[in-house]
């Protein structure tokens, strides 16, 4: 082995350590090393480096003093050359982080990425890197797609090894083919009700379906490695597996119906979205993502195209797999479009931006997030949707330019500039126009038309709630009253002076414990909320208008007409 090997050891388990042991043959004179400060998938930097602790250097019986350089890089000085003795560093990792992105170690399981373990050896990240395991208890299994010599795992590069996380611990799991490729599904933490081969049946549909869509699979194997929480949900994408957490009550049961329960249509649609990033962002991907920077933050516009177009298939692909309906799936849309337009921050940044700011803003969200940025994922989703209508109606698909980029490409990067230039080929000038005037402008989306041109009724739904018409979100709970998370902007909140962190304690005199009692204390004609806030211990009084009742969200129906078009569109 001439790269660098990882012995990582399950150290001490109570107290959550990994005890990690690189071993570098012929190190440089001056070996600088480094760990990832972000880890790709995820833009926000996030110090992986502030677990690391008691780090020693040794080169044959002499041990050599560590210099940090800055605060996730370290540099030692060695007898360096070909004929120098191997480098041995040890270091400690805590690891209690419930999450996809980072290291969780403890009595049921351990997992990691090794972005959050393996320090990088500057000037030998081309070199294949060995990774050890120690200290696994019995009883315990191993997954990963890191492949496996000799008793241990070897990635061909740095990239490769920080692109295979590891699930250790006492899991179940199971196996499907999807058009002849191998696929594996890792669950740890389930309830014993869990029903596992009905998680393996319709994701192998979900599989099948979108490795049609691409023409193939990029990977000679997959594994979904999941992690079920009391409470969590999301994933991370990789090159050959993702790793995901959910809620157990999320996962299906021998009770589960025929249809998708709401809960486990989620989870569904969890594993569709980071299935569909193995062809859109690990390797059709920004030009800008070409080589990563692990030590600093990567920018690029385009996440509403690789964030916010996977977002939209990912649900899409359960209709087209059989897994839901078309009402079903139009319910889902209703969702996700009522999401976007609750929200004022889509008039105020565009999606490029919004994309290129994600390290300050979409991944670090405050109280006036909701009125000052747009949502990638979301939006982008419905910048698809539009975009897919609008080639459909010249004969031509957003399918059709997601499998053309992938052909241009050789499923490599791209640029915005390829983007707009397959949607004017498909679609004429007009198509790539529109679609770099909505993920550079604030303009609403014509989606209410566009879903009306292929069959589908846009209507009302509901009334809306107290907070909903006054503009403002809140926390509510019987024995600590009313919260506000948020003031949306152009609200009657807003209007009255009502700040976001205010407990709204009374109105009109009487003691208000539930937002929507409020219309109840307002006299026959009169719409004036006297509302008492409590605001740093101090007491206020603001006069908010309560505005009339209008319907609270878009429903989608499917319309008569247009049945042809939509089963093209929806397969189903």
């Amino acid at each position: 082995m001439t790269g660098p090997c990882y012995r990582v050891e399950l150290a001490d388990i109570a107290a959550h350590r990994f005890r990690v042991t690189l071993t570098l043959p012929a190190p440089a004179a001056e070996q600088d090393l480094s760990l990832p400060v972000w880890i790709p998938g995820s833009y926000l930097v996030r110090e992986f480096a502030k677990q690391l602790s008691g780090m020693t250097a040794r080169q044959g019986d002499r041990d050599l003093a560590i210099e940090q350089i800055d605060k996730a890089s370290w540099r030692v000085r060695c007898s360096g050359g070909p004929r120098g003795k191997a480098l041995t560093l040890s270091y400690d990792v805590y690891a209690f982080d419930a999450s996809v992105r980072t290291a969780w170690l403890d009595s049921q399981r351990a997992f990691f990425n090794a972005s959050s373990l393996c320090l990088r050896v500057h000037g030998r990240e081309a070199a294949p890197h060995r990774v050890e395991l120690a200290g696994v208890p019995g009883g315990w299994q191993i997954a990963t797609e890191m492949p496996e010599q000799q008793g241990a795992y070897e990635a061909a590069d740095y990239d490769e090894l920080l692109d295979h996380p590891f699930e250790i611990g006492p899991h179940w799991q199971g196996g499907f083919t999807a058009a002849g490729v191998p696929h594996r599904i890792v669950v740890a933490g389930a309830w014993p009700s869990f029903d596992g081969e009905r998680l393996l049946a319709d994701v192998q549909r979900i599989c099948e379906a979108q490795i049609a869509f691409w023409g193939g699979a990029p990977f000679e194997r997959y594994s979904f490695l999941l992690w079920a929480v009391d409470d969590g949900h999301g994933g991370l994408e990789h090159r050959a597996s993702t790793a995901l957490i959910c809620a157990r009550r999320e996962l299906p049961t021998a009770a589960e119906p025929a249809a998708p329960s709401d809960n486990y249509a989620r989870l569904l649609g969890l594993f569709s979205h980071e299935y569909f990033h193995a062809w859109n962002v690990k390797r059709l991907r920004p030009a800008e993502f070409t080589r990563f920077d692990y030590q600093r933050e990567n920018y690029t516009e385009l996440l509403w195209f690789f964030e916010g177009f996977t977002s939209y298939y990912d649900e899409l692909m359960l209709c087209r797999a059989g897994l839901v309906d078309a009402p079903r799936y139009l319910k889902l849309l209703a969702a996700s479009v009522n999401g976007v337009l609750a929200a004022p921050g889509r008039r105020v940044q565009p999606l490029a931006s919004a994309s290129f700011e994600a390290w300050t803003k979409y991944y670090r969200p405050d109280e006036n997030s909701v009125n000052a940025t747009s949502n990638y994922y979301a939006q982008g989703a419905l910048v698809a949707l539009c975009l897919d209508l609008v080639l459909r109606a010249s004969e031509s698909s957003l399918d059709a330019l997601m499998q053309q980029l992938w052909r241009d490409s050789a499923g490599g990067p791209i640029s915005e500039a390829a983007i707009l230039a397959a949607a004017r080929a498909l679609g004429g000038d007009e198509a790539g126009e529109r679609l770099h005037a909505w993920v550079h402008g604030t303009d609403e989306l014509p989606l209410r038309e566009l879903l009306e041109g292929h069959g589908i009724a846009w209507g009302d739904e509901g009334r809306q709630p107290v907070a909903q018409r006054l503009g403002l979100k809140a926390r509510e709970a019987a024995l600590t009253g009313i919260h506000v998370t948020h003031v949306l902007t152009g609200g009657a909140a807003a209007a009255g002076g009502v700040n976001a962190r205010d407990e709204i304690i009374g109105c009109n005199g009487w003691r208000l414990r539930r937002l929507d009692d409020a219309p109840a204390l307002l006299a026959a004609g009169d719409a004036r909320l006297r509302l008492l806030v409590s605001r740093d211990q101090r007491l206020i009084e603001f006069d908010v208008v309560l505005p009339p009742s209008q319907p609270a969200a878009v429903a989608l129906t499917l319309a008569d007409g247009a049945q042809a078009a939509r089963r093209r569109w929806l397969g189903a």
